[in-house]
Order: C-alpha cells, then sequence, then structure tokens
C-alpha cells in the first residue's frame, strides 16, 4: 500500500468563516448530480476554445456560499466553472459537532467516487469539442480527483489546494501539470508530507508550483477570514494563482 501523504478531513475541516455576497451562477442536474454552473459574463472572450474547470470542492460541497463565490470568480475570468455536489445534498453544514463527522467523512467518500465518472461523461457530452480544455482544481476533500484526473491526461492542469486522501502514488503517477496551494500549518498535510510530495516530483522531473502561505491554516483558501489581513491576501492570493495557472495551460 502507498504511503499516506494527506490524511482524511478532521475537525478544523468543519471550522472558518462563512462569507457573505450573492452568487450568479445556476444549479442544474448533470449526469445525476446537481452541479453549480458558473459562465463566463456575456461579450467575455475566451479564445478560440471552450476552457472548463471542474471544481471538486471541499466537504462543504460546492453549494456553499464560499465555494459559489470561488467559482464565480473563476468564471469572471473567462471560464465555464462546473462544481458536481457529490455529496447529494449532505454536506458538512449538515454535521453538527455532537456527531461523528469523521464517520460521515469516510462514508461520503465511496458514493463521490462512484458517481464521479457517469458526472464526468455527461460534463464532456455537453460541453466537449475538440478544442475544449479541461481544468481542475480540487480543495481537500477534492484533491484525489484531480489527482486521477492528472494522471489520465484527463485535463490540460489541475490544482490543489490544502488537499486530502492522498498518497505517494497519486504523486507518481502524474502527468499533467500541477500547483499545490498550502498553508504553512496544515494538518492534514504537513511539512513532512510536502516535502516528500516534492521529492517525488523533482524525480519524475514534473511540471509543479508549490504556494505556501504563512499565517494560515488548513482551510484558509475557502473560508480563510476576510477581516484578518493575512488570511484575507492569502485566500485572494491562492485563487489568483490559480487562476493564473489555469490561463497559462489552457490559452
Amino acid at each position: 500500500m502507498s504511503p499516506t501523504l494527506a490524511g482524511p478531513p478532521g475537525d478544523c475541516c468543519f471550522s472558518g468563516v462563512k462569507h457573505s455576497g450573492t452568487p450568479i451562477g445556476r444549479v442544474e442536474e448533470l449526469g445525476g448530480l446537481s452541479t453549480y454552473i458558473s459562465e463566463p459574463p456575456a461579450g467575455l472572450g475566451t479564445g478560440t476554445h471552450k476552457k472548463v474547470i471542474l471544481f471538486l470542492a471541499d466537504i462543504y460541497g460546492p453549494l456553499f456560499v464560499n465555494n459559489q463565490l470561488l467559482q464565480d470568480y473563476f468564471a469572471s475570468c473567462g471560464f465555464i466553472v462546473l462544481g458536481p455536489d457529490y455529496f447529494f445534498g449532505d454536506a458538512a453544514p449538515n454535521h453538527p459537532p455532537d456527531g461523528d463527522r469523521s464517520v460521515w467523512v469516510q462514508g461520503a467518500r465511496a458514493p463521490a467516487i462512484g458517481a464521479f465518472p457517469k458526472w464526468l461523461n455527461a460534463v464532456k457530452a455537453i460541453y466537449g469539442a475538440e478544442t475544449t480544455k479541461y481544468c481542475a482544481v480540487g480543495y481537500c476533500f477534492g484533491a484525489s480527483f484531480v489527482m486521477d484526473l492528472a494522471a489520465e491526461g484527463s485535463v490540460v492542469a489541475g490544482t490543489l489546494a490544502h488537499p486530502a486522501f492522498l498518497d505517494e502514488s497519486h504523486f507518481e503517477r502524474l502527468s499533467r501539470p500541477l500547483l499545490l496551494s498550502c498553508p504553512e500549518d496544515d494538518f492534514t498535510f504537513p511539512l513532512e508530507a510536502r516535502r516528500r510530495a516534492e521529492d517525488i516530483m523533482v524525480g519524475n522531473k514534473s511540471t509543479y508550483h508549490f504556494q505556501v502561505f504563512s499565517g494560515v491554516k488548513h482551510g484558509f483558501a475557502v473560508r480563510g477570514n476576510p477581516d484578518i489581513p493575512q488570511e484575507r491576501w492569502s485566500k485572494e492570493e491562492s485563487a489568483r494563482g490559480i487562476k493564473e495557472w489555469f490561463c497559462r495551460f489552457a490559452a
């Protein structure tokens, strides 16, 4: 069995700040999953091909307002953004602290993995063309989906933010450019694991880039506190870096 590098979500994955704002996307069913769809503003040129971001959410799911606003940001930059609700409406906000959250997280994983291929096929049927370029971003729970897509060559580039559920084999199989947006302090993907992942990518001559942000913890890229300057800047810079990574490879 391949050694674990990023462990499962823990208690701190359920903490953070709910952001304010008005999402502008819509929710439709794709491949059996409710999907948040955010598209570029009318008149915004996207070049000669479709650029699609597969948004693989953390345990709060793609319909949580913070994640909706993130998806809208990427759409405002010229991408079609698709966020599948692989929690089937039963995301983290439904699980209070007095319950066994770890059991719920582990139980949610198999159904999500099982539902994803059908959803992806539906996405390709609707948005796919010879010139379509797919990118994928995974936050926490969503990271392993990105790594599988990047191993298969199904995307032109991938990004991870404070990932969970990864082992060495994910990095050994990597075949597409990868950006990792990491907090300095991350219990699921600690410094030693981060350095081991880098060693593997260096050894395989992978194309990769790390963002490492001081003064923030796991979850910062989604649920950072906008009233704390370092957390706000880190969250916004993470999103900007992810967007620029995708612009580079989906151009």
